[in-house]
């Protein structure tokens, strides 16, 4: 038994106090259960008894803490980088590196959690990325794929934007980072490129040879013009003529 001033005090009203310091917690803690912030470039998705209801936008919120329960989703832009394998046009192998800018779309996160979950990147981003990149890669050639590279990128930014637009995501930008080729490809890209260069050295050479045969034509041709003039000064008129021709040269 307790004793206090006035006698005992019962176990009763010992329990009594201790069930409603209890009661008052789990209120307090129910009461502070009850706010939710839903921080910038986020977005909340409420379950009520595990069934989806609403989407919480940002800002602070009341919510019901004992049938309702909140997911946070991340409707921020973000950089995901990938590979996939493809066939050109032509049937060369080439090994593309690209890199997509996306976000959720903000009226569409709800049916993302629903139908899709929080793990979308690998059910769907990233095979729609290599379906992309292998169906748009087979409309060039290897060739293409180098020389006509911003074709190529948005002909895969189409394309993946069609897909993507299927499963509620925004496809913000898209970039290809590199492309590689099979050995066999880069050897012969490379000895096109010297045969090339030679092509165009040889025609130069005959371009120059060319100029010069003209040259020494036209010097050959002056000289000969210049000795039939002097030949004919000094069969005329005694050579008065050429004395003359001399003269004005030396001048």
């Amino acid at each position: 038994m307790f004793k206090n001033e006035n006698g005992d005090i019962s176990v009763k009203k010992v329990v009594t106090s201790i069930v409603s310091l209890v009661v008052v917690l789990v209120l307090l803690g129910l009461v502070f259960a009850s706010f939710e912030i839903i921080q910038a470039g986020e977005r909340g998705v409420v379950l009520v008894w595990g069934r989806f209801d609403r989407v919480l936008n940002e800002g602070f919120h009341l919510v019901n803490p004992i049938s309702s329960n909140i997911v946070v989703m991340d409707v921020k832009v973000s950089k995901l980088e990938a590979g996939a394998s493809a066939a050109s046009k032509d049937l060369q192998i080439v090994t593309s590196a690209v890199a997509l800018n996306y976000h959720p779309d903000y009226e569409g996160i709800g049916w993302i959690y629903q139908n899709v979950g929080r793990n979308y990147e690998e059910r769907i981003i990233i095979p729609a990325i290599q379906e992309s990149v292998k169906a748009s890669t087979a409309l060039f050639t290897a060739e293409e794929l180098i020389s006509k590279r911003a074709a190529v990128k948005d002909a895969i930014k189409l394309a993946l934007a069609e897909r993507l637009s299927k499963f509620k995501i925004v496809v913000d930008d898209f970039s290809i980072i590199n492309f590689d080729f099979s050995a066999e490809f880069n050897n012969a890209i490379e000895s096109k490129q010297v045969a090339e260069q030679q092509a165009l050295k040889a025609e130069n050479d005959l371009r120059r040879i060319e100029v010069e045969a003209k040259q020494r034509i036209e010097q050959a041709t002056a000289e000969a013009e210049a000795i039939r003039i002097q030949a004919q000064a000094i069969t005329s008129q005694g050579g008065a003529d050429y004395v003359k021709l001399k003269l004005v040269e030396k001048w």
